[in-house]
């Protein structure tokens, strides 16, 4: 080991020693040194003697001596750093005024919302509200074979949902005939072509980097051309390109697609149109005019921030700034509608609101807030670092929306009957909530229980329990019955805590429990669990959609009056 290496390992336990009351270990300036020269990671073997060394030759001084070594060769360490204020939420924009911020989130229907949508339209949201500015809900509906009003419906739902409010709502299609306006206008200028090559031509000409035969035609070929998209070619016969690069080093500049023929009746345009433009001509146009400041979408769209630009300059329009956001994804939770689709046409899962999936109807029926997707989506920040996130990091910040509004209820699984004699009460009232006042609800008694068949199995006789909020009960008998006596309501210490429903008055439903839907690439066939199991009566009184805390069990949502769904622990 040289000696400015050696150095360095120095000066790291120093100060992680003299931070930490005057001792460090090995194993966290092995991590550090790690982290800053990762061409040692091959080396650990033979640097981690040297730093056990130094490591221990640091703890054997006093904090004083420490102090002294670090003032003499180390005095950068002792320099208070600048403290940089926290702040909650998105980092600032840089060249955005207050008032005067637009932005916009562009869904097309053609499928349901998911939670990627989701970050999409919260980061966009967020913006205008931080600089008082104006958010726009444009459909992108340009694509008619693969749109429908059913999504159009879904994705507004979804976003009603998430509390999202918009100053405008449009669709792009209302625009169609300034597409065709600024197509004629490229055209014009030399900017456009017509090209009618097949289309593994056109790719194989991309790959290759080399200009077809259609883009030498002069603007008078282009311009019949454009008419003949209207009256005479059928659709994969001609398309509208961009005179783009292409020898460009970016693929998406190669003489892209601005327009193409689809004969599909749109879903409120009907017929009307035929020629339809692609996304970067359509996003580049409108974001334009719309007056968008600023525009965020995910990064697979950062390729196209060239061309969308491109466009923008030949039709000397006003540009947008662009900025890029990582998909957000949960392991094990395809978004993709190619994988879910064939999974809800195979009956493997019911719909989209299936509480497996992470669409925003899913994750509405399975409990989660939508104040907790917000909190949880603005805690990942503007990272462009692909997020692949764990469901149970959501959870945790849906734990605490749920746990200050969710009633307590006793729930049993796989049953076990216990008798209890001496009963001296016909009714309890239990509280909603151990802390918020939440009120109480009575439970009628009778001295005949269902108590987990868990709990069963750990049940001796001559053994005390406590059926929680009722009692403490002496087991006289174990085995298939169970049969106790009635002992007092008073000493809770030290004896097992069980809850318990009325065997006369429980409430028979199905619990449903999601699991994770994927092991890696493999369709999991058990995420899925269906438990059959009791509750108390009150649960008849609650609504659909509230969110209950089955004690030691976890937070689930009333689906119906027979059926609720575990949300999380």
């Amino acid at each position: 080991m040289d000696e400015e290496l050696k150095r360095e390992i120095r000066k790291m336990s120093l100060q992680n020693a003299f931070e930490h009351e005057g001792k460090t270990q090995d194993k966290i300036i092995l991590g550090k040194i790690l982290g800053t020269k990762a061409e040692l990671r091959t080396k650990v073997k033979e640097i981690s003697p040297e730093i056990s060394e130094i490591v221990s030759s640091v703890n054997k001084l006093t904090i004083d001596e420490q102090k002294k070594e670090i003032e003499e060769k180390f005095p950068e360490i002792l320099i208070p750093k600048e403290k940089i204020e926290e702040r909650e939420g998105l980092p600032e924009l840089h060249n955005a005024e207050h008032g005067k911020v637009i932005t916009r989130f562009p869904p097309e229907p053609n499928g349901y919302p998911h939670i990627g949508h989701a970050k999409a339209a919260i980061i966009n949201s967020e913006y205008a509200r931080m600089y008082g500015g104006k958010f726009i809900l444009r459909m992108d509906d340009t694509n008619p074979e693969a749109e429908r009003m059913e999504y159009h419906a879904a994705i507004k739902v979804g976003l009603e949902w998430l509390g999202i409010k918009f100053d405008i709502v449009k669709n792009t299609s209302d625009d169609m005939e300034i597409f065709y306006e600024k197509g004629i206008e490229l055209i014009n200028s030399g900017k456009a072509y017509i090209c009618t090559c097949k289309r593994d031509d056109i790719s194989k000409h991309r790959r290759e980097r080399k200009a077809c035969k259609c883009s030498m035609g002069n603007i008078e070929k282009n311009t019949k051309n454009w008419q003949k998209m209207n009256e005479k070619f059928k659709p994969g016969e001609a398309i509208v390109r961009f005179r783009g690069d292409m020898k460009a080093d970016n693929a998406v500049m190669r003489d892209p697609v601005l327009f193409r023929i689809i004969e599909e009746k749109h879903y409120t345009l009907g017929e009307k149109y035929r020629i339809w433009p692609s996304y970067d001509m359509a996003v580049a146009i409108e974001d334009s005019i719309d007056g968008v400041t600023h525009a965020f979408r995910s990064k697979e769209f950062e390729l196209r921030k060239e061309l969308i630009n491109a466009i923008l300059d030949a039709l000397k329009m006003r540009k947008p700034h662009q900025g890029f956001f990582s998909r957000l994804e949960f392991k094990g939770m395809p978004i993709s509608k190619r994988i879910i689709k064939p999974l809800i046409e195979k009956g493997k899962v019911s719909w989209y609101d299936d509480p497996r999936l992470p669409t925003l109807e899913a994750l509405r029926r399975r409990g989660i807030k939508p104040e907790a997707i917000k909190k949880f989506i603005l805690s990942l920040g503007l990272t462009k670092a692909n997020t692949l996130a764990p469901f149970d990091a959501l959870e945790s910040f849906n734990r605490k929306f749920v746990d200050a509004t969710s009633i307590r209820l006793f729930m049993v699984s796989n049953p076990k009957n216990l008798t209890v004699n001496n009963l001296p009460l016909s009714s309890v009232e239990i509280p909603n909530h151990p802390i918020k006042d939440m009120g109480k609800r009575k439970i009628d008694v009778d001295g005949d229980f269902l108590i987990s068949g868990d709990d069963a199995q750990t049940i001796k006789q001559g053994i005390q329990i406590r059926l929680l909020g009722l009692g403490n009960v002496l087991i006289k008998k174990d085995g298939a019955e169970l049969e106790g006596e009635y002992v007092s309501d008073g000493d809770m210490t030290d004896i097992p805590k069980i809850q318990w429903v009325p065997q006369k008055t429980a409430h028979e439903i199905k619990m449903i429990v999601p699991k994770t839907l994927f092991n890696g690439d493999n369709f999991n066939e058990d995420s899925l669990e269906e438990l059959d199991v009791y509750t108390e009566p009150h649960y008849l009184q609650l609504k659909e959609g509230e969110e209950i805390q089955f004690v030691r069990y976890g937070y689930c949502r009333k689906d119906s009056q027979n059926q609720a769904i575990f949300t999380h622990k």
